[in-house]
């Protein structure tokens, strides 16, 4: 885990000096700095990237605009830093790119405990996959009538049509998929597919929530597979026609 690259792309220098010193302190020794979007990219190119800290306000250009050019470099895990907190914003951020949006101010720890959640489960992941047997498992298909979720070929289908997901929006559904008629509160969720307990955002879920509804639903306004129990969470339920 402490070869892990870490790029932190932000122009406050005391937000980066503190985090940067709170890395090394967990053990970090790879960590790559730069006060602007296109020094940013210089070292993603040199150096590659585990994950990026990525300010949204730049001097050059948004942080919103940088997304889709990392994405089409690096499958880095993309963790946008902002001091703005609205809907709109947490949409914009998960739209181009991003996995995860922690808002400003915050404590330092968190980023580290995010981080290392992180590196953990991506460990984990290519542990299961290196584990993994060749043979078909029809589990891995998992058809609720609108909508299939192929998992061995990591396809969303709807209807007849590749539906492209953002891979924590692919990875949030594909959790539904294998617990349907469950009830999950938002901190479950969190924990669940982005990692680490007690330091998700309830926004970021419910933002990965609307994102699936706009893929499997027929009308993302009234869902009929993928559920809010009002006080509880949300549940994924065969549809009328699964």
């Amino acid at each position: 885990m402490n070869s892990a690259k870490i790029l932190i792309v932000d122009d406050e220098k005391a937000i980066v000096q503190m985090i940067e010193f709170v890395l090394r302190k967990e053990g970090f020794e790879y960590i790559y700095t730069a006060d602007n979007a296109e020094e940013g990219m210089r070292l993603l190119l040199e150096y590659g990237a585990d994950i990026i800290l990525l300010d949204v306000m730049l001097p050059d250009r948004t942080g919103f605009e940088l997304g889709p050019q990392i994405r089409a470099q690096s499958d880095a895990h993309l963790i946008y830093l902002t001091a703005r907190t609205t809907d709109l914003d947490r949409l914009t951020g998960f739209a181009v790119g991003g996995d995860d949006y922690v808002t400003k101010p915050f404590n330092p720890l968190e980023i580290a405990a995010r981080i290392k959640a992180r590196l953990r489960r991506g460990i984990a992941e290519t542990t299961v996959q290196t584990l993994a047997t060749p043979n078909p498992d029809p589990r891995q298909r998992y058809d609720f009538g609108g909508f299939v979720l192929d998992e061995r070929a990591g396809e969303l289908l709807v209807g007849d049509r590749n539906i492209p997901c953002p891979a924590q929006a692919y990875q949030l559904l594909l959790f539904l998929c294998r617990n349907p008629n469950i009830v999950f509160s938002k901190a479950q969720l969190y924990e669940s597919v982005w990692g680490f307990d007690g330091l998700g955002d309830d926004n970021t879920v419910m933002v990965h929530v609307r994102k699936l509804r706009e893929r499997i639903e027929p009308d993302p306004s009234s869902p009929r597979y993928l559920l809010t129990v009002r006080g509880l969470g949300y549940k994924l339920v065969k549809g009328e026609n699964g």
